[in-house]
């Protein structure tokens, strides 16, 4: 299996209620190798110890979080408007509120259907692997 990786730099907001909304430039991350999931790579400066961070979620919770309100745990997404979709990260440091535009998620979504289809992501013998250490230590 080819491994391939899609990234795409991104537009967005910052929301805060001590400042303006900030303008940051964030890398959505898909790859192959982990076809179930979504990254976002923040840079550096907009950190709480400038370190890039990234989160990794469900790339079914971004679909599914672009037309509505979806999330239980520390990534939640939401619509905002009709041209909007918030992203809010939780974490023990607290709340980051991202705003991105709608049609580039979904772009960026629909790109990595073109990487892998939904309903064909496979994990391959590395889960087989897993699995069967799992299973002889019970």
């Amino acid at each position: 299996m080819r491994l391939t990786t899609l990234e795409q730099t991104v537009r967005a907001r910052l929301i805060t209620s001590d400042h303006p909304d900030l303008p940051i430039r964030p890398t959505l991350r898909y790859t192959s190798a982990e076809p179930f999931a979504v990254h976002i790579d923040f840079p550096a400066h907009v950190s709480a110890d400038d370190e890039g961070v990234t989160w990794m979620f469900a790339r079914a919770l971004l679909e599914e979080g672009l037309s509505s309100p979806t999330g239980e745990g520390d990534v939640r997404i939401r619509p905002h408007g009709w041209a909007r979709t918030v992203i809010e990260f939780h974490s023990p440091l607290g709340l980051a509120m991202i705003r991105f535009s709608t049609a580039t998620l979904r772009r960026f979504l629909l790109r990595s259907y073109d990487v892998v289809a939904p309903g064909t992501e496979d994990l391959g013998p590395e889960l087989d692997h897993g699995l069967a250490a799992l299973l002889d230590e019970v």
